[in-house]
């Protein structure tokens, strides 16, 4: 086989420093920062015995136990796209299912089938590896040569630390395949016309894996990378159908290729987003994790409610929101080291957060995140810290000055931060509080070079 053959692809995770519950309506916006922690997707041909042909995708997350799906596909009737059936080696086998991973695939296929002729879709293996900032979960050990590390647990009881993974995962394992099966001259992720064709179409797959149509800010900065978020018209994805309905295909194409008046609205603004040479953004993950969907609905439902109550809210934090990214550009452009208007933003910001889940009963700055973020407010170089996205008890992040004396006396906080238990709410846990790795990221989706996983890849034969 052929190194030429080999293609990897990979996708940041993200952090919607503000604009949480805003970013649902088009009337706001979100600012949402890239993460340098990537959801890495490798593709290679399926390597078969002489005079044997499949019609099978397998896939395959190596850092975690029993990470393995196998697909079968084919193209069915009347335009309906590329049907994806998963496959189990023996009838003894329970199928777990993976519904990001299926969707992305069903949906990619079909969508290369509007390109290529159906028999040009050859078998392929395809391995999704993660960063290892996107788990809390320790790692029971690491390769040599490897910076990406064996989680030591099945997928389904790693826990998440709140990065974006399913919106990176997706975002990745599309660009992966629409690079693998389509020629340059169609699909090129460098290219403006590349990104926005895979925006459209991870969009439609994140949403109809989750079931819902979401904002997609996290599709958006996995695609662009860090940017201003205004999101698309939920209508834009309510009228395409399922994947084996008649003309599925070729709607899918006009959604993806804004063909026949499907123009996506969303704004994706990336000269509006910066962060001045000497601060940099960090994530403390606390190790327990919320149910975001949960949480979204009260706070949706509390806005129906009492819409005037919660429209002063909002025009309030869109307003703090904006005059945070205007001063994080202007320190940016001016190379200023004067933070005290940021951080008097990020107070702002938080008292209304705080506001908002008084007013609407959900722990959106719960009491043990506001000690948290406290806490490392007093550490000198702190310039100030949010729950960002829905909130909750997933990780939170930091702006803080670049240095690493600033560094090691917050991981020295951490590490010995415990929650005042007289004002413990009870709701949640909080086991133990540290710093990932991460840190803002620019950059979107890009091509890597596939031997960058070493030995994480093991060629498939059938």
């Amino acid at each position: 086989m052929t190194a030429i053959s080999r293609k990897a692809v990979s996708a940041p995770g993200k952090v919607l420093l503000a604009g949480g519950y805003l970013v649902l309506d088009r009337e706001y916006t979100g600012l949402v920062f890239g993460l340098d922690a990537r959801i890495h997707v490798h593709i290679e041909p399926l390597r078969t015995s002489s005079g044997v042909a499949l019609s099978e995708i397998i896939v395959k997350s190596p850092q975690f136990k029993e990470a393995n799906w196998e697909y079968g596909y084919r193209l069915t009737e009347e335009h309906g796209g590329v049907s994806v059936t998963q496959l189990a080696a023996s009838t003894d086998d329970t199928l777990r299912r993976n519904p990001f991973v299926e969707t992305a695939l069903s949906y990619a296929l079909t969508y290369i089938s509007q390109y290529l002729p159906h028999h040009s879709i050859q078998p392929a293996s395809i391995s999704i590896i993660a960063d290892n900032d996107y788990y809390s979960q320790p790692a029971k050990k690491a390769t040599s040569t490897s910076r990406f590390l064996d989680f030591g647990v099945p997928l389904w009881d790693a826990h998440k630390t709140g990065l974006g993974s399913s919106a990176a995962l997706v975002t990745a394992f599309t660009a992966a395949l629409l690079v693998h099966y389509l020629p340059q001259d169609v699909f090129d992720p460098s290219t403006p016309q590349g990104k926005q064709r895979l925006h459209n179409l991870a969009q439609a797959a994140h949403c109809a894996a989750q079931g819902k149509v979401g904002s997609g800010f996290d599709v958006a900065s996995a695609v662009f990378g860090s940017c201003l978020y205004r999101r698309f018209s939920p209508a834009l994805l309510q009228s395409h159908g399922e994947p084996g309905e008649p003309s599925f295909s070729l709607r899918l194409k006009a959604l993806v290729d804004e063909e026949e008046g499907s123009t996506w609205d969303a704004e994706i603004v990336k000269s509006a987003v910066g962060v001045p040479k000497g601060l940099r953004l960090v994530m403390c993950d606390v190790d327990c994790g919320s149910k975001t969907p949960g949480m979204v609905k009260k706070v949706l439902q509390w806005r129906k409610e009492k819409p005037e109550e919660a429209g002063k809210i909002w025009a309030e934090l869109q307003k703090r929101n904006e005059a945070l990214a205007a001063e994080l550009v202007r320190l940016a452009k001016e190379d200023s080291a004067d933070y005290a208007p940021l951080t008097e933003c990020i107070g702002k910001i938080r008292g209304l957060i705080r506001e908002m889940s008084e007013a609407s009963g959900v722990p959106i700055e719960p009491e043990e995140q506001t000690q948290l973020l406290d806490a490392c407010s007093k550490v000198p170089g702190v310039v100030g810290g949010v729950v960002p996205g829905a909130g909750g008890y997933d990780a939170v992040a930091l702006l803080i000055k670049n240095k690493p004396e600033v560094i090691d006396t917050l991981r020295t906080v951490l590490a010995g931060w415990k929650v005042n238990e007289e004002v413990d709410s009870g709701a949640m846990t909080i086991r133990k509080v540290s710093m990932l790795g991460v840190r803002e990221e620019m950059e979107g989706v890009r091509l890597e070079d596939p031997k960058i996983y070493g030995d994480w890849i093991e060629a498939y034969s059938a």
